[in-house]
């Protein structure tokens, strides 16, 4: 405002200095010459006023734009196969997961953090180490939390399976307090809310990315369901107290009818074919 005063108080001299001296030297200026001096007078001070208010507009833009939060980038995607179909595929960070027959997952990575939840069948991950975010991966009533490590996920309508093959992974139920810590070569369970205790397993033996099932203690509805991922033929899920059986033992999984006859020897029911679906029958 001072300057702005002071710039005006100069003006008006300096017209009146010019309307002096034309006075001087050319006569007395008519009236419209003097309305002319004063509208070109008007107009600068107008165009010197004018650049401080565009000046701090500008400075208000620039301000409002660079102070404005942007929301961190968030990036989902869905992966899925059908029965029958398997594929690996590779995230954002460099990590790689394997997706078996009729298997669902969504991953969303977000500033700070990697998650994924396994929404149906059986992915194994092979995580990239990244200290600061951990990766996290939700699984019908489980949660696992790595750094950067190696394991499998096996989601059922009864239970989740973890078998880890490289580093630790902390296993829990959601909800609950915390579940166990799984190491290299260990596998555990979360079932009816709770984490059972690792067990040892053999993580140089082929698996269900070669053709291989290790049921250890599986419930047969589960290794139904299992099987059913590999497409072809159909299975019905069993009625109890068929479907509550556990199997143990290490099986192929191409070739699902002759594997459930097999177990069905020893259990008492055999397998019957109506229609393109099996169906495990007790005898009467």
């Amino acid at each position: 405002m001072t300057a702005a005063s002071s710039g005006a108080s100069v003006s008006q001299a300096a017209l009146a200095d010019a309307l002096q001296t034309a006075a001087t030297r050319c006569g007395r200026l008519s009236d419209e010459q003097v309305r002319s001096l004063r509208r070109r007078r008007r107009s600068a001070i107008g165009a010197v006023a004018t650049v401080p208010v565009a000046i701090g507009l500008l400075f208000v833009g620039a301000n409002t734009f660079v102070g404005k939060p942007t929301a961190p980038p968030v990036s989902t995607r869905m992966f899925a196969t059908r029965a029958g179909e398997r594929t690996t595929v590779t995230l954002a960070d460099g990590s790689t997961v394997a997706l078996n027959g009729a298997t669902r997952l969504r991953v969303v990575f977000a500033d700070g953090q990697r998650r994924a939840e396994l929404l149906e069948g059986q992915a194994f991950f092979d995580v990239r180490h990244d200290s600061a975010r951990p990766f996290v991966v939700r699984a019908g009533a489980s949660e696992t939390r790595v750094l950067g490590t190696a394991f499998d996920l096996d989601l059922t309508r009864a239970q989740v399976a973890l078998a880890v093959y490289r580093g630790a992974v902390g296993f829990d139920p959601v909800g609950r307090a915390r579940g166990v810590v799984v190491r290299a070569g260990y596998r555990s369970t979360v079932r009816g809310g709770a984490a059972a205790a690792p067990t040892l397993f053999d993580p140089v033996l082929p698996d269900w990315r070669k053709g291989w099932i290790d049921t250890a203690g599986m419930r047969l509805d589960d290794l139904v369901e299992v099987l059913d991922r590999q497409g072809g033929v159909r299975i019905a899920r069993p009625a109890e107290p068929l479907a509550s059986t556990t199997v143990f033992g290490r099986f192929r999984t191409d070739q699902p009818h002759q594997l459930l006859n097999a177990i069905g020897s020893g259990f008492g029911f055999t397998v019957i074919e109506r229609q393109g679906t099996l169906t495990l029958e007790t005898a009467h």
